[in-house]
């Protein structure tokens, strides 16, 4: 055989990646709705607070060490985290999937074998043994694996993102199930102090009464307030302890063996800087999920784009042959092969072009999906300003709402004692009071959770330049 044919079909191997491209069109990210200042964001403060703390750890602006310590454990133990965690390292395996078709794939063999080419002679019965080694590539001349690696990279960054974006939603949603824990034990302090109010208040009717200055329908009236406070006492226990074991579930634990403290107080929660609208696009992971998918989509095209061009295959064989072991790896009896293939489908019924046709119409739904996502979060982030700027003032309002009702109630109170008014003035004056008061601390949650959602909507204090390094 003529030494000089291998070597060529040698050098076409190596030429041919180098003069090879890449079909299908270059992904460019397409322009997305983005408004320069946020409608709702009225007199916020520019300034980021709490600088001084990690990026990702946003919750710690409430400065918290009960938070802090479960949401650390939540972000290391909750299980619906690691299924996402566990979904992003199977699809993180489809890139070294697709990256392997860059190169040639290589395998042994060794065979035996005996036989007789003449049938009717016993004389043709021959052993054949052979060990082999074989190698065969397909020469990637149109970008076709390149665009499949491309797409495989853009998809596991999207997964990545997707893991962001169950960290985030569990962080949020614990934060709010804290907080409403905390408004629970808000509300309790105040019925618990309501009862002990009431009781008072019975007790000083039926002192009356058994003077012989106020009417037994009096008693009967602080009795039956005493027992609807007692009451919504008992129901808010039953309130606390679905969010206690909400708490527990999000962090990993069963609810048998959780619990939580009472909390003391119900601060006020800080304010939070929307920062500037485009910064949305890098702190959302959802966003940047969506994005990536966009990419990946547009690689897919090369990769339909790629079937329409012709394909080469080059293959390689060498190894030794023998009709028995001891003489099988002599030099006499080895044996190699190298050949190439060119191959071009000349009729499929335009099913390639329909796949390709498939392919742009999935990315052009990617792009429509992506522009949606972007306004979904400039929606939620609006919403949640425009929400806690009104929640400030209905606070602002209803605080003095509860100032009047105290100062009308000890009003009342003296002038009950004074036989001035009956005790129907008093209890219209209690549950004013209560109404009020207990409105208050609905109106205290209603901004924490609208807090926390402010701060979910912003992307937390994720970032999607870390996507970089995800390959």
């Amino acid at each position: 055989m003529n030494r000089s044919i291998p070597l060529r079909l040698a050098a076409l191997a190596l030429a041919v990646p180098l003069a090879a491209c890449t079909v299908g069109p270059n992904y460019v990210r397409p322009d997305a709705t983005v408004t320069p200042t946020y409608k709702e964001s009225g007199e916020w403060k520019t300034a980021t607070p709490a600088d001084q703390f990690p990026r990702g750890e946003w919750w710690r602006i409430y400065d918290d060490d009960e938070l802090n310590r479960l949401e650390a454990q939540a972000t290391a133990e909750n299980q619906t985290i690691q299924v996402a965690a566990a979904n992003y390292r199977a699809v993180k395996t489809l890139v070294d999937q697709a990256r392997a078709g860059l190169f040639p794939a290589v395998g042994v063999g060794v065979g035996a074998s005996r036989g007789n080419s003449n049938a009717s002679a016993t004389s043709g019965v021959r052993n054949s043994v052979t060990a082999t080694v074989d190698a065969t590539w397909e020469v990637d001349l149109w970008g076709k694996v390149r665009r499949a690696v491309e797409a495989s990279e853009a998809n596991a960054q999207a997964s990545a993102a997707d893991v962001e974006s169950v960290r985030l939603s569990i962080q949020a949603e614990l934060a709010i199930a804290y907080f409403s824990l905390r408004v629970s034990d808000s509300g309790q302090r105040l019925l618990d102090s309501t009862v002990e109010a009431y009781t008072q208040s019975l007790a000083l009717t039926t002192n009356r009464y058994n003077a012989g200055v106020a009417a037994r329908s009096d008693v009967v009236q602080a009795e039956t307030q005493l027992k609807s406070a007692q009451a919504q006492a008992i129901d808010n226990r039953a309130t606390r302890a679905t969010f206690e074991h909400a708490i527990a579930v999000l962090t990993g634990r069963a609810p048998a063996q959780f619990a939580l403290p009472v909390a003391n107080d119900l601060p006020v929660p800080p304010d939070v800087p929307p920062g500037l609208p485009s910064q949305l696009l890098e702190r959302r992971p959802d966003i940047a999920s969506a994005e990536r998918r966009m990419a990946a989509a547009n690689a897919q095209i090369g990769v339909a784009t790629a079937a329409f061009y012709p394909t080469i295959n080059l293959a390689a064989s060498g190894g030794f042959g023998s009709s028995g072991l001891g003489n099988l790896f002599s030099l006499s009896n080895r044996f190699w092969s190298i050949g190439a293939n060119l191959a071009e489908p000349l009729f499929d019924a335009g099913l390639r072009k329909a796949q390709r046709d498939q392919t742009i119409a999935q990315y052009d739904a990617s792009v429509a999906n992506y522009r949606q996502t972007v306004l979904a979060g400039f929606q939620e982030v609006e919403d949640n300003l425009a929400t806690l700027a009104v929640l400030k003032d209905e606070s602002d309002v209803q605080q003095q709402a509860v100032e009047s009702a105290r100062h009308s109630l000890e009003l009342i109170n003296n002038q009950y004692k004074a036989g001035i008014v009956d005790f129907l003035n008093v209890v219209a004056a209690q549950t004013v009071l209560f109404n009020n008061e207990r409105t208050l601390v609905i109106l205290r949650g209603r901004q924490w959770q609208s807090n926390v959602t402010l701060v979910k909507a912003l992307g937390g204090g994720w970032d999607a330049h870390q996507l970089a390094a995800v390959k």
